[in-house]
């Protein structure tokens, strides 16, 4: 519980739990402090209050993420320091969203104990158009949880006999190298292709059970060809990396869904690596199906990065260096 009074340009809040409140602010008030690099603010903790001084509109969003934070330390959330910038950045994109709505989404827990829930508004939306369409497109740059979300939900689904089986697929696209010059058989040129999706899945589950489950083929990851010719019935299929599929393949993969499955298809379309003269089948798709009612698409920008920092600068630098191309060769 909380209560909270007002003057001019400050405003003071009252805390009922001292210990809930010293977790808030952090060992030395490091999570102050971090909200006044956030915020132009002053914060102050004393005794079982805290004061935030600034101007108006700084002091209510403040005044607003601190009291939504307890709030949900009071369920028994645990506060960590990354997940300040990212109540952060979800306040800043709406004031009036309610964060126990997104950080209290416990989408899996994963074999180390972490719960993975969603970290902004895009990623709450991806989340529920999982959950209640078969065929989901995901379009963003990298770090924004698209693949890493799709391959919680995935396991999450296969544990609870929601699905008989996971398949993860990639296109095999050389990104400045070609699969010719790498050594050894198909299996092992594909492999590098793959290694990202096998990542995630390790680290939802332990190496040895998910060893297990790739054994009895529950889980199957395999390049983007190997799906030609087959009906995936109870299924959970994921498409990582769709903006390097030709508009043949996607046509593809759409068409392997089978009854009892879902499709989630995520992709960066600032990444193509096709030929210049091919084109990409996620921008493709996007363009025909957006209008169907029962396919979903959910786009994400730099502000839902759940990365270092930097990731979410150089995201912006190379979007700004994008615009000024083009500006450039209109002008």
């Amino acid at each position: 519980m909380t209560k909270a009074t007002k003057s001019a340009d400050s405003e003071k809040i009252f805390f009922a739990d001292h210990n809930l409140l010293k977790n808030l602010c952090g060992e030395h008030d490091k999570h102050l402090k971090l909200i006044e690099k956030l915020e132009t603010v002053k914060i102050k903790a004393w005794g079982n209050s805290v004061t935030i001084s600034g101007k108006n509109g700084n002091v209510y969003k403040v005044s607003t993420l601190l009291q939504q934070l307890y709030s949900m330390m009071e369920k028994g959330w645990h506060l960590q320091s990354a997940d300040i910038d990212y109540a952060h950045r979800i306040l800043s994109e709406d004031i009036t969203c309610e964060l126990a709505g997104i950080f209290l989404d416990t989408v899996f827990i994963s074999s180390q104990k972490r719960v993975i829930t969603p970290k902004s508004i895009a990623q709450r939306l991806y989340i529920e158009y999982i959950r209640n369409f078969d065929m989901v497109f995901s379009i963003g740059p990298a770090g924004t949880g698209k693949t890493y979300l799709a391959m919680a939900m995935a396991v999450s689904y296969l544990l609870e006999r929601k699905v008989q089986r996971i398949i993860l697929a990639r296109p095999a696209v050389e990104a400045g190298e070609r699969l010719g010059f790498l050594p050894g058989d198909l299996a092992e040129k594909v492999n590098p292709y793959l290694r990202p999706l096998y990542d995630a899945l390790y680290d939802m589950m332990d190496m040895e059970r998910a060893t297990a489950l790739l054994n009895k083929g529950l889980i199957e990851v395999a390049p983007l060809a190997f799906m030609r010719g087959r009906t995936l019935n109870d299924s959970f299929i994921i498409l990582d990396e769709a903006q390097n599929t030709t508009s043949e393949q996607m046509k593809m993969f759409l068409t392997r869904l089978g009854f009892g499955s879902k499709a989630i298809i995520t992709g960066d379309i600032t990444q193509v690596d096709l030929p210049t003269e091919k084109v990409s089948g996620l921008i493709e798709a996007e363009k025909i199906l957006r209008k169907n009612t029962g396919i979903r698409f959910v786009h994400f920008s730099e502000v839902d990065v759940i990365r270092h920092p930097l990731v979410q600068d150089i995201i912006k630098a190379y979007a700004q260096l994008d615009k000024e191309k083009t500006s450039n060769s209109n002008g």
